[in-house]
């Protein structure tokens, strides 16, 4: 009889080298089929590019996303230099700087190239978690857009900055939007601009400042006398007072401990007469944040949440034909292949659905700021149809996104919550917070109910349904059509009341309904156009 070996040899190293050596792009043929499915004429250029990019993403920035990710590295404020000088210098680990001027040095947003190799390059950026870089990524994003449209004499060096670079130094944006008495409720901003002989400055506080680290900000001010609100762009730092730190006529308070991102600083900060200058036309600037800047941000989000679902599903399927248990794969056992393949489905037809509406998106993205009288019915429908397919996926995307990272912890059992053993405990706080970022879902749900009832004379419901779900079959089409006539016809969903309790969570399970019918429709798509077989119907996890 073979006694056993009390020195138990059991080991991980096998489970670790696959994973040391994955190759984020080149490893996944799906995501090859997508980007070729839906970058038409552009995808010889952003797959190109992709394979460039992903040895970087992959091992060097993974190593130094996961370094930087220890609570000893988390981010602090220095109020004082050692003479009593206030600098609020953000310290950061040098991983993430190095990092970060890696990345930003790509040039994600210049002109010269296709727009599907930002798109590709996010993605692959995105699994890496939020690391410090997501959040400044698509902050600048929304900032350059926004000059793009409305460039002004102040504001072309800090397009030029952030854009295309200056001696090879790309500068990073911000938004500081919210206040601590309303976070969604840009409206009822307080902070106040005030022109003083012709320059203008700010007054008053903001909450929730994230990126504090950044070289610019988009933010939201009420010019003095006014209850409409203006948006502005505030350098964090006057030509030649970067190196000197000495802040723009602002402090930072103090840096907020978050759940998730914690990379990122966000912080509390407090203006006294910081110079800014103005975006477009004062009495737009509600308007501008949401079409411009929420709209990039929110794209992000769903582009993000698939991002850490291709992370956590690639790793869970791997570590079930890995892990053995009780003498077999535990991939094997038909609970967990049952749960592997809802994991890979729903990461799947996310993928599918991001990059379905990023192509809707560019086919619209310079008509959206038209007048609607110089457009066709078609193309209005469109950049409506769009416009709030970016918040349904938002919402549906995030919300999706921390569902399948849990559930592929829980392949790990135990080791799955050990932030030493992986990193999907990190990819599933920075989910959570990107459930909330860019408007939570009870607001996203409001604003869309009451879009649809406001546009219904000229976009009725069934063509908006019909629209959505283009080739899908017809009596799905039709019970979908059914049910949002008579959700719309509910006229206020923010009055309180048992019937409307009830209505608003059947709202909530539509709209996550319908956005899955449009991802699997995308998900179709794909294998269409690659004659292969990917997806299933399947339930939520």
């Amino acid at each position: 009889m073979t006694l056993p070996d009390r020195n138990n040899p059991y080991s991980f190293n096998e489970f670790l080298k696959w994973r040391k050596n994955v190759n984020y792009y080149t490893d996944d043929p799906f995501i090859q089929r997508a980007l070729k499915a839906f970058a038409g004429d552009s995808f010889n250029e952003a797959d190109r590019e992709a394979r460039e990019i992903s040895p970087k993403v992959s091992y060097r920035w993974r190593d130094m996303a996961e370094a930087i990710a220890v609570p000893e590295k988390r981010p602090y404020i220095m109020h004082y230099d050692g003479h009593h000088n206030r600098i609020d210098r953000i310290v950061r680990p040098r991983e993430t700087e190095i990092m970060e001027k890696e990345i930003f040095s790509e040039g994600l947003f210049v002109n010269t190239k296709s727009p599907w190799v930002k798109l590709i390059k996010m993605f692959l950026i995105y699994q890496n978690g939020e690391a410090c870089i997501a959040c400044p990524v698509t902050c600048t994003e929304g900032l350059v857009k926004l000059l793009e449209i409305y460039q002004s004499e102040e504001t072309r060096y800090i397009l030029q900055h952030c854009r295309d670079g200056i001696d090879g130094d790309f500068a990073i944006g911000a938004q500081y939007l919210s206040e601590i008495h309303g976070g969604s409720d840009v409206p009822a901003n307080l902070l106040e601009a005030v022109n003083e002989n012709g320059t203008w400055r700010l007054y008053g506080s903001k909450f929730f400042c994230s990126a504090t680290h950044a070289d610019y900000v988009v933010i939201t001010a009420k010019p003095r006398g006014s209850e409409e609100v203006a948006l502005f762009v505030m350098p964090s730092w006057l030509p030649g007072n970067k190196e000197k730190e000495i802040r723009n006529g602002y402090t930072i308070d103090r840096i907020k401990w978050k759940m998730g991102t914690s990379e990122l600083t966000t912080g509390e900060i407090t203006f006294n007469g910081a110079i800014a200058y103005p975006v477009g036309p004062l009495n737009r600037g509600v308007s501008n944040v949401v079409s411009i800047v929420l709209t990039y941000s929110r794209l992000t989000v769903g582009l993000s949440a698939a991002a850490f679902m291709t992370r956590a599903c690639r790793e869970a399927k791997a570590y079930g034909e890995f892990r053995y248990a009780f003498g077999r794969k535990i991939s094997d056992f038909p609970l967990v292949k049952a749960q592997l393949q809802e994991i890979e489905n729903y990461t799947k037809r996310t993928i599918a659905g991001a990059f379905n509406l990023y192509k809707d998106f560019l086919e619209i993205e310079n008509k959206r700021h038209l007048k609607k009288d110089s457009l066709s019915m078609e193309e209005n429908k469109k950049i409506f149809r769009v416009r709030e397919l970016i918040m349904l996926q938002k919402i549906t995307a995030s919300l999706d996104s921390t569902d399948v990272i849990r559930n592929s912890m829980s392949i790990f059992g135990g080791h799955g919550v050990m932030e030493d053993f992986s990193s999907l405990p990190r990819l599933y706080r920075d989910s959570a917070i990107n459930e909330l970022w860019e408007g939570p879902r009870n607001v996203l749900l409001t604003q869309i109910h009451r879009d649809l009832q406001k546009n219904s004379s000229w976009y009725k419901p069934d063509d908006f349904i019909s629209d959505i779900l283009h080739g899908k079959d017809k009596n799905l089409i039709r019970e979908f059509s059914s049910e949002l006539e008579y959700l719309l016809g509910i006229r206020d969903l923010t009055n309180i009341s048992d019937d409307n309790i009830k209505i608003a969570g059947r709202w909530d399970d539509f709209t996550k309904r319908l956005f899955h019918e449009y991802q699997e429709k995308a998900l179709s798509y794909i294998e269409q156009k690659t004659n292969k077989k990917l997806s299933y119907k399947s339930k939520s996890p």
